[in-house]
């Protein structure tokens, strides 16, 4: 793959995260940080402008399609775009029309996309049903979530501070192995089972949490979803381990992998801030969380090294059905 397509995927990618008009401040900021990252990392010196082109709108669809002449590449595009909609959930109207005029942009007809849509479509009505919506209890306090519903019960833990560790490092190896697999949509399933970890962490401590206030949770803790995935789609794409695109595997889960998994350190710091969040009775202030995270995150990445061999072996071990059941629930 060229460095042109690879600025032409990259631009379909954030014109598909600014879809849906709702991007916050926060959001947009982390989405430029995530650009300057990859720029600084690959070498792609143009990609913070090519994100302040989506972001003022000097780009267009159109525009971005025209640099994709192979099929495969096109459809991987469109795979992504897909997958940065579905990542907070089901689509919006105006989502919905994007992708459907970048299908018609890129050429590409109901055959060589109804089979990716119906797996993209699966995962996120799967990850909706994980954990509840809504639990029907008054709202409970809480500095950084005050508009969540939580149900207030005895903050006596069901499990120990080693058990929890050990569930947390489960999940962070899940996730960094979920990085690496080749598929399109793996990375999707990586926001619900982060979801699914805050919730038993909530559990343990004797609150029962719904999806709007553990998402809550995370973006106050400064982890964004659309922000998450672009930034573990920009590392594949960057990095050389990419999707399945019209059957065929572009590149391979290899050497590449080494510098990626990253997902591996977002989800471990998370999984222990929430462990303290909890524990302590849920008083810790926004800046506080994103304090404590960002705190946790340098350590959190040097462990991912040291499990990079198990976060490889795990992902050779995982297939469509399994990450469908985990992240299910069975």
């Amino acid at each position: 793959m060229t460095l042109d397509q690879q600025k032409s995927i990259l631009t379909i990618a954030l014109l598909a995260a600014f879809a849906d008009g709702h991007k916050d401040d926060t959001e947009r900021d982390e989405i430029r940080r995530i650009a300057q990252s990859l720029a600084s990392d690959a070498g792609m010196a143009d990609l913070p402008r090519i994100y302040q082109d989506v972001l003022l709108k000097r780009t267009t669809v159109q525009a971005a399609a025209a640099g994709l002449t192979d099929s495969a590449l096109r459809q991987l595009a469109y795979e992504m775009a897909v997958c940065v909609c579905d990542v907070d959930g089901r689509q919006s109207p105006a989502e919905r029309e994007f992708l459907s005029h970048l299908k018609s942009a890129l050429q590409l007809g109901a055959p060589q996309t109804a089979a990716f849509e119906h797996e993209a479509d699966a995962l996120v009505e799967v990850a909706e049903t994980a954990v509840p919506m809504a639990v029907p209890v008054a709202a409970a306090a809480g500095t950084a979530t005050a508009s969540a519903t939580a149900a207030a019960a005895p903050t006596v833990a069901t499990a120990s501070s080693a058990e929890l560790d050990k569930s947390i490092l489960n999940y962070a190896l899940l996730n960094g192995a979920l990085e690496l697999l080749p598929q399109s949509w793996a990375s999707m399933a990586i926001i619900p089972m982060q979801v699914k970890m805050v919730y038993g962490i909530g559990k343990a401590h004797g609150v029962e949490l719904d999806q709007g206030h553990i998402k809550e949770f995370i973006a106050a803790a400064g982890v964004g979803m659309t922000s998450q995935y672009l930034e573990q789609f920009g590392r594949k794409l960057l990095g050389g381990l990419l999707g399945k695109a019209a059957g065929k595997t572009i590149g391979r889960m290899g050497s590449a992998a080494t510098g990626m998994a990253f997902s591996f350190a977002t989800t471990y710091a998370l999984g222990q801030v929430a462990k303290r969040y909890y524990a302590g009775g849920r008083v810790m202030s926004t800046a506080m969380l994103r304090e404590t995270f960002q705190n946790l995150l340098g350590p959190a990445k040097q462990m991912q090294t040291q499990y990079l061999p198990q976060i490889q072996q795990k992902a050779a071990t995982l297939d469509a059905g399994q990450i469908m059941a985990m992240v299910r629930g069975g």
